[in-house]
């Protein structure tokens, strides 16, 4: 599978818009649509080892599931679920809310 495929179908499970991902790393819009639609190939090191990172992925990794190999499960930030949280909250219902606050109780430190 092509690496800039990948890497967008990463982004979305996350959650993020390209922008949206762009901004988390600190990216211009432009830089990373660019390495979407021409590959990652054409793209400087330091912007794919960024887009990784933020990914929660490694270089290796990238190249693994580009050969046909499984990507590890995605473990999102504290960060990444409070944005989700503030992003989607008042769309929330009451009995969401509760439920997302007994489910983050019940985790243990």
């Amino acid at each position: 599978m092509e690496k800039a495929k990948i890497l967008e179908d990463l982004i979305k499970k996350q959650g993020y818009s390209l922008k949206a991902f762009a901004a988390k790393c600190d990216m211009p819009y432009t830089t990373l649509y660019g390495i979407m639609k021409n590959g990652v190939g054409k793209a400087t090191v330091d912007n794919v080892i960024i887009i990784c990172q933020n990914l929660g992925i490694t270089i290796d990794e990238l190249e693994k599931i580009s050969s046909g190999g499984k990507s590890k499960s995605f473990e999102p930030s504290y960060e990444d679920v409070e944005r989700l949280v503030a992003r989607n909250g008042k769309q929330m219902s009451v009995a969401q809310k509760m439920r997302l606050i007994q489910l983050l109780s019940e985790i243990d430190d």
